[in-house]
Parts: C-alpha cells; sequence; structure tokens
C-alpha cells in the first residue's frame, strides 16, 4: 500500500480510483464496512482502492478545547487502513487555509483533478468542506458533471447503536474493552517505549513489570487487565495496570505491565499492548503484603482468561 502524503496540483499519480474520505480513527466496523466496498469496486472497475484522510484530525485544529483523544496514532491508522487492503492512502495536512476550502472546490481539484476518481463511496451521514457542506447529495450532484459514481454506505449498529469511534472512547473510558473489542473488530491496543518506573514490582511484589509510556491519546480506565503483549513477531500473555498505585500514595498516571511467559530486560524497547479483559479497579490495599497476594490472583485470573 503506497502511502502519499499531501497531494498538490499537476500530474496525478493515479490512474482510475475509487475513493473513500474520512478520518477513520479506530479503523472500527463501520469504518471497515465502506472499505470492504472501495476495495471491491475497485476490482470490479479495474481501478485502485484509495482512502483519503487528514493530519491532524480536523478536530484538532477546529475545536481544539474539545481535548478529543484519538483512538489510533497516525502509524496505527495507517497499519490498520493497509491490512484493509487498499492500494494506496493519501494524507492530506490538514490547516486553516484548506479547512476553508469549499465542497465543491475539494472536489474538483481532489477528487476529480489529482484523484481520477471513477467511484466515491462515503458513509451516509458523512460530511466535508468548508461548514461540513459537502453531503451524498453535492457528490452525486457533481458525480453527474464529473463522471463518477456515489456508493453510500449506512450505519453499521450493534445492540441498536451506531458504530462510531465516540462510542467506542465512551466504552473505553468505562473500561468495557471487551464491547470496545466487538465493535473495533480487534482488541483495542495501544504502543510505547519501556521506561524505567519505580522498580518496585520486583524489588517489594516479586513480579517484575514494564513501565510502559503510551503514544497513544486514550488509555482504558484505571484497573487490572488482561493483555496481550505485542514483541516484534511475540506475542506474550500479560497482566496490565493502568492507574496511580494507590497502595503506594502514587500520584503518576502509570501504564505497567508483567509480563506472563518473559524473563528478561526490556527497558528501551518498544511493546504493543492489546486489552483482552478488565479483572478488577485499581484499588489500595491495607499493606504490600495484600497487593502482592491480590496480584497474584489476577496472574491467575489472566492466565485462565488469555
Amino acid at each position: 500500500m503506497r502511502v502519499i502524503e499531501d497531494l498538490p496540483p499537476g500530474e496525478s499519480p493515479f490512474g482510475l480510483t475509487v475513493v473513500t474520505i474520512g478520518n477513520f480513527d479506530g479503523v472500527h466496523l463501520g469504518h471497515q464496512a465502506i472499505l470492504r466496498l472501495v476495495c471491491r469496486r475497485a476490482r470490479e472497475l479495474g481501478g485502485q482502492a484509495v482512502a483519503v484522510t487528514f493530519d491532524p484530525h480536523p478536530l484538532k485544529l477546529l475545536r481544539p478545547e474539545m481535548d478529543l483523544p484519538l483512538l489510533t496514532t497516525p502509524a496505527q491508522k495507517l497499519e490498520l487502513l493497509k491490512g484493509c487492503g487498499l492500494d494506496a492512502v493519501v494524507v492530506l495536512p490538514f490547516t486553516r487555509e484548506f479547512a476553508a476550502l469549499s465542497a465543491r472546490d475539494f472536489v474538483s481539484g481532489y477528487f476529480c483533478e489529482r484523484l481520477r476518481v471513477r467511484e466515491v463511496v462515503i458513509g451516509h451521514d458523512y460530511c466535508f468542506g468548508r461548514g461540513r457542506e459537502g453531503n451524498v447529495d453535492l457528490l452525486r450532484e457533481m458525480g453527474k458533471v464529473c463522471g463518477f459514481t456515489v456508493q453510500v454506505v449506512w450505519a453499521v449498529e450493534s445492540d441498536e447503536a451506531v458504530v462510531s469511534s465516540s462510542l467506542i472512547r465512551a466504552l473505553l473510558r468505562l473500561g468495557n474493552v471487551v464491547e470496545a473489542r466487538r465493535l473495533l473488530g480487534r482488541p483495542y491496543g495501544v504502543v510505547g517505549q519501556v521506561v524505567r518506573g519505580k522498580g518496585r514490582g520486583a524489588k517489594l511484589l516479586g513480579v517484575p513489570t514494564a513501565n510502559i509510556r503510551p503514544l497513544n491519546e486514550l488509555l482504558p480506565a484505571s484497573g487490572i487487565y488482561a493483555v496481550r503483549v505485542r514483541r516484534g513477531a511475540e506475542i506474550l500473555p500479560g497482566v496490565a495496570n493502568i492507574g496511580t498505585c494507590p497502595t503506594f500514595d502514587g500520584c503518576e498516571f502509570s501504564l505497567e505491565v508483567h509480563l506472563l511467559e518473559f524473563d528478561g530486560d526490556l527497558y528501551g524497547e518498544d511493546l504493543g499492548v492489546d486489552f483482552v479483559a478488565r479483572l478488577r479497579e485499581e484499588r489500595r490495599f491495607s499493606s504490600v503484603e495484600a497487593l502482592a497476594a491480590q496480584i497474584h490472583a489476577d496472574i491467575a485470573a489472566a492466565r485462565q482468561i488469555l
């Protein structure tokens, strides 16, 4: 899959294309339904399957007060889009100048001239362009003039709720990683580097942990989780603690992972952590001994789940 950063005017790098557009944060089941249709229609028409997305997320620029935590890092999003079978992803820099572009100018300049689009696949409620004026009706109108057709994908629902990035964020804030997994079509995962922590895991509790500095903006709710850890090509079972370690009067929020089948030094390594199930909330214990006993019970529970 080609990744094209920006798409300036001039000679197009594409022949005939089938295109979709969106933020694709999380690349959840709703996104996947759109992307599957893009790929299928591209094969049927003999063209290239292309997704157009933005960096940064438009709300980061237009409504920074929302402090929107994204589900995926830019690298994670590209990897997930690649897994959907696309031929190319175009990442457009989202600036205030770009945000001022009318929907008609965007369709004319990007879809028609630079992408040579034959068909556009879009979610039924997706809007784009200045003031969110671009929609399905505008695309169909311009398609008649520019020579492209429009396919509309209706919402994917789960238990009568529309699958969306905002719903998944809400579930993760509650620690409901099982339901988030169902809407994502995979476990929610974060990535980060192992850094030096307090060293209490091995010294005081007999349970060494890797302190991970996550690149992701959103962690699930505080608590103890059964996880699978990606270390290169290895997948290792583990138990994760998200929180402040209240038994030790901690105040710094952290992600620590104990690997069940590993003994070695991980400092400086990049790991991925996939959340499988929440075992319990984080809480203060009356003694280090009581905490250690609960940790070993957590490890046993995680082994059973994993």
